[in-house]
């Protein structure tokens, strides 16, 4: 049975990035993966700062979907493992989310985001759901 989460009040809801699960990366402290992701955008620390104090995840998710600010030059082919570091440190730091996502076995583990394609399953289920593999990635990392 597929595992399907988007929202906090999903049963698998804390599998979103903008879960309060805050990780300890690069020696700082974010609130969120969220937070993380999207301050990784950018080179501009100033930039980087507000969005890592940024109140909420959507805030971050604001700020880092702005295009005032120049996106680094490499982003597209450094996206994908930058969100893998994120979500493997937020598993490995957080026991009680390393044994939710390991109960989900060997299951299917898609985000049903209706407005993204990218990293979710899209509206019509056609999008990529780069963040479910990322986590059924992460789920075969950490197994015991």
């Amino acid at each position: 049975m597929t595992i399907y989460f988007y929202t906090k009040t999903d049963p698998y809801g804390e599998f979103s990035n903008f879960s309060k699960h805050g990780i300890e990366i690069d020696a700082e402290w974010w609130p969120t993966v969220e937070h993380y992701f999207q301050a990784q955008k950018f080179t501009d620390q100033d930039y980087k700062n507000r969005i890592q104090t940024a109140h909420t995840a959507k805030q971050a998710a604001e700020l880092g979907r702005s295009r005032k600010i120049p996106l680094r030059s490499d982003w597209e082919a450094v996206k994908d493992e930058i969100m893998y570091r994120a979500v493997l440190q937020k598993f490995k730091t957080h026991q009680a989310l390393t044994a939710l996502l390991l109960s989900t076995a060997q299951e299917e583990i898609v985000e049903n985001a209706p407005g993204d394609y990218y990293w979710g399953s899209g509206k019509d289920g056609t999008g990529l759901n780069k963040l479910g593999k990322i986590l059924m990635r992460v789920r075969n990392d950490i197994r015991p």
